[in-house]
């Protein structure tokens, strides 16, 4: 089973934070933004990952990410050129996911499935500025629109997809949309016409956040803060995640401290380490 974390994009709404640093390594409270999708990927039992990146900003994520070694698990890179699309991600990493599969209980269900596509909806406020689902009276998904000006629900369609071997195929095929990019919205339509996509609805208990500007960013990293702090658990945290499933041990997790210094993330790395079950 293999994944994808796309982080292309200039992150224009983003400026002029995102001038000197790739928008998916900015912090969302205590940790850049790429430890977010990675870790859900982790918790997913997905250990070999892509990381496609703008050709600018490759080195920087090579240092923050390195190979993935010390979380175990197997990171790649490659560049998207230009901001052409979310669906041109699966072009670029056609020859990675060659012999692949396309929250925790929920991602796990998800990549179990060996056929079709998996697509996660959340009920947002303002579904028109997302890709947008429609269901009918028993579940079933029946449209997909990006972006409508009169939403058919209230339900978005979240960037985590789980799709089978097919993909690269269909998104190949796709056509650019009248603002130039290969819409993954129309690469989940190509699975909705066969009848072979499933949208599982994340509920009230799961939170998906929008951090497309800089108000969006600050209220992220303002509910991360607080779940932490109230709680005294990291949302997140690679290196939890992958002692947690064993990928580590606690000699391993001791030893990536060694460079956290006096940081309140390496002090819970350490606790975490010595005493598992007071965290």
């Amino acid at each position: 089973m293999k994944g994808i974390i796309l982080a292309g994009g200039t992150g224009t709404r983003l400026y002029p934070m995102t001038l000197g640093v790739s928008k998916q390594l900015v912090p969302v409270y205590d940790k850049p933004m790429i430890y977010y999708p990675l870790t859900t990927l982790m918790m997913a039992g997905i250990r070999d990952i892509l990381v496609i990146t703008t050709p600018h900003d490759a080195p920087a994520f090579h240092r923050v990410l390195g190979d993935g070694a010390r979380w175990g698990i197997s990171l790649s890179y490659a560049v998207q050129p230009s901001p052409d699309g979310l669906a041109q991600a699966f072009i670029i990493g056609r020859e990675f996911m060659a012999g692949g599969t396309g929250l925790a209980d929920d991602l796990r269900r998800a990549a179990a499935h060996t056929s079709g596509a998996t697509v996660f909806a959340y009920r947002v406020r303002d579904p028109e500025r997302y890709g947008v689902v429609e269901f009918d009276p028993t579940g079933r998904a029946v449209s997909l629109e990006e972006k409508p000006t009169a939403p058919r629900s209230s339900y978005a369609v979240t960037g985590l997809y789980f799709y089978d071997h097919r993909v690269a195929d269909y998104a190949r095929d796709l056509t650019p949309s009248p603002r130039g990019e290969l819409e993954i919205t129309d690469l989940n339509k190509v699975y909705l016409a066969q009848g072979a996509l499933r949208v599982e609805i994340l509920g009230r208990g799961t939170a998906w956040l929008d951090t497309g500007t800089p108000e969006a960013l600050l209220k992220a990293s303002t509910f991360i803060q607080a779940i932490e702090e109230r709680q005294g658990l990291r949302i997140a945290c690679p290196e939890e995640v992958a002692f947690r499933l064993g990928y580590i041990g606690a000699d391993d997790l001791l030893q990536l401290t060694a460079t956290m210094g006096s940081s309140d993330y390496g002090a819970y790395l350490r606790q975490l380490a010595t005493d598992p079950r007071s965290i």
